[in-house]
């Protein structure tokens, strides 16, 4: 991770990784897909869903901007056709709301270290120029001092077009990494193509959102690796996903 894109995390609470998969992936993904694969979390759906878990373009992004013991919470697919409504902007670090319960969702930045709790690495299958819609955010708002709650109803429901509200372009094989302490959103959709996105959600080794966990026993050959970002939360004696080489 360069520091320019450490610069722009810290102040966007998002960042666009462009080119994570090769055409040749985006096209496996997408036939499996029409296949009829659609249901249930996308690790499930075959080797190269799987390998998603922990990609090695966006596995150091990973521990660089949540940590060592970094494991994936959960993971689930966006459909959308043309005209497609999903949900409004929501997220921060109180729920929009006093007392609201979305502990996990943080942000802190000391002696120049990111660390962060719920995070998302959303993998496009398809593209979403600039006015499609889809994912979107108030940049910068991960370091906000008010909630959700002084944002108007209307904005956060996309009926109000305002210039704080960000919906990035991205193109087929780019990934957007955010933090869930980000006020964020889905725009509707308004490409003629299907959006087809693919979020993979992970927190710190001693935290979750999801209380589902995940069954290894339905999961083929998966490394060592794998196994440890897919464990169930713990702290003591948790190690490392990427063990030191030995001398």
């Amino acid at each position: 991770m360069t520091d320019e894109e450490k610069f722009i995390f810290d102040l966007e609470g998002y960042l666009v990784i462009k080119n994570v998969l090769t055409p040749d992936e985006v096209a496996e993904m997408n036939a499996i897909i029409d296949q009829g694969n659609r249901e249930g979390p996308p690790s499930l759906w075959g080797d190269p869903f799987k390998k998603l878990i922990d990609h090695p373009k966006t596995l150091p992004y990973l521990i660089e901007l949540i940590g060592p013991k970094v494991r994936l919470d959960h993971d689930y697919a966006i459909f959308m056709t043309e005209g497609e409504r999903r949900g409004r902007l929501h997220g921060g670090e109180d729920g929009g709301r006093p007392g609201g319960n979305e502990g996990d969702h943080w942000y802190k930045c000391r002696d120049g270290v990111i660390r962060n709790g719920l995070c998302v690495m959303t993998y496009f299958l398809t593209g979403a120029a600039e006015g499609d819609g889809g994912f979107a955010c108030i940049p910068g708002s991960h370091k906000s001092n008010f909630s959700t709650g002084t944002v108007p109803d209307e904005v956060r429901r996309f009926e109000r077009p305002a210039h704080y509200v960000v919906q990035p372009a991205v193109e087929a094989g780019d990934a957007l990494f955010f933090t869930e302490a980000v006020i964020h959103g889905t725009m509707p959709w308004r490409a003629t193509h299907e959006r087809r996105s693919l979020l993979y959600k992970y927190s710190p080794g001693h935290s979750a959102w999801s209380g589902n966990f995940y069954d290894l026993s339905k999961y083929a050959e998966l490394t060592e690796q794998q196994r440890q970002m897919l464990m169930p939360p713990s702290i003591g004696g948790r190690p490392d996903v990427i063990q030191e080489e030995p001398q």
